[in-house]
């Protein structure tokens, strides 16, 4: 059967099966509406023990692929690739986090997008035959993130509230033939969209052109309309970037209102946890896939979940020479087994 669908969309003529999932995450995380559903929480510093940030967030990635191997009841020698991103420069947070599995590594940067790039890439190589056991992980951390992209925490600079919090966490999940009680059924992969907009402290509105984009081509790929989704899940969009997204989408004909969640609302309390517009983050939607997401695919109370994760591709450099914020969007069709 041919595999490719529409414009830019791949349907599997044999699904790829999630084994198993696995999240842990910070204090903040842990405190927020989601903190019952994260395997492991972590304390106040957010240093898990480490002597640093970036330290603690290849900890944090190490963690995740740990607890998701013991889940899938598997041995690490058994898998026989990663596929590994943060937002750090050069990925070392993956790099270092994950080296002591000794398993063949791909290392991806797809900013907040890049839980959807991997477990797109993972499950090509599964449905492909190229592996039988894949994990694909992502993470994320407050601090470290602020010292790459913004201010050290001891500068303590003041953030708008069109700003995101990025979330401190880790989200693993191993990928296999059969055995599992979701699967991934297709795919639709993003295409860097870039409405010139420049505020870094705006990232919602800047990666929200961009869901839009997936979203649609999604629905047009695989002849579907929103209601076939039980729900359509962006990554990290956050209070901003869904409305703007909402208007984006009715310009095209459709409305996803009743579908839409985004993981980066999701995962904080916006009444009592001072996050401004939502979380975000590599981390952000790995962490709620693992923790919320994917128990109710598996219960059944969801039968089809359209997830998003989406990522707004700057550097340092690019923001410093005065270049605009390109998004993309990584879609993943997740059913019931």
């Amino acid at each position: 059967m041919e595999q490719m669908i529409g414009k830019q969309s791949i349907q599997f003529e044999r699904a790829v099966h999630i084994l198993s999932a696995a999240s842990i995450v910070g204090k903040k995380e842990g405190d927020g509406p989601l903190g019952k559903y994260f395997d492991r929480v972590g304390e106040e510093d957010g240093l898990f023990g480490c002597q640093s940030w970036e330290e603690a967030e290849s900890f944090l990635q190490k963690e995740a692929v740990s607890m998701a191997i013991q889940k899938a009841g598997i041995e690490k020698w058994q898998l026989r690739m990663i596929y590994a991103g943060d937002l750090l420069a050069q990925t070392i947070a993956s790099s270092f986090g994950i080296m002591g599995f000794h398993t063949p590594v791909y290392g991806l940067y797809g900013a907040c997008s890049t839980m959807g790039e991997g477990l797109s890439l993972a499950s090509m190589a599964v449905a492909g035959g190229y592996a039988e056991y894949v994990a694909a992980v992502t993470s994320s951390h407050f601090a470290s993130a602020e010292k790459e992209f913004r201010f050290p925490l001891g500068y303590g600079n003041q953030r708008p509230l069109s700003a995101t919090w990025t979330v401190t966490g880790s989200g693993a999940c191993i990928l296999g033939r059969k055995g599992g009680k979701a699967r991934i059924t297709g795919i639709t992969t993003g295409k860097i969209v870039d409405f010139g907009l420049k505020d870094s402290m705006n990232m919602g509105a800047c990666m929200a052109p961009a869901a839009c984009d997936s979203i649609y081509q999604n629905l047009m790929d695989f002849n579907r309309l929103p209601k076939d989704y039980d729900r359509i899940i962006t990554g990290d969009l956050g209070q901003v970037g869904q409305e703007i997204l909402f208007d984006l989408l009715r310009e095209k004909g459709f409305d996803i209102e009743k579908q839409h969640m985004d993981c980066g609302i999701e995962i904080f309390d916006a009444a009592t946890q001072d996050t401004h517009a939502g979380g975000s983050g590599c981390g952000c939607s790995a962490v709620t896939l693992a923790s919320y997401i994917l128990p109710k695919i598996e219960k059944g109370e969801w039968k089809r979940v359209l997830f998003i994760p989406t990522g707004a591709l700057l550097s340092k450099v690019s923001y410093n020479e005065g270049n605009s914020v390109p998004g993309i969007a990584q879609a993943v069709v997740i059913e019931h087994c």
